[in-house]
């Protein structure tokens, strides 16, 4: 999943909506990050195709 490159790590964000809405699958993005500069767990909006709406998508680990 994380490959190393430096600072840099690619991280997973997954929907924190669609858990919680019971339907099936799941609305996944990846995308890169620097550790130095965001230590914590990244939360974007990212755009969720099942739900059809913008929704919170956390790291996860």
């Amino acid at each position: 999943m994380a490959k190393k490159k430096g600072n840099r790590v690619q991280v997973v964000l997954e929907c924190t909506e669609h858990a919680a809405s019971g339907l099936p699958g799941q609305s996944r993005y990846y995308t890169w990050k620097n550790r130095k500069k965001t230590p914590g767990r990244l939360e974007l909006r990212k755009y969720n195709p099942i739900l059809r709406k913008h929704t919170l998508h956390r790291e996860v680990k």
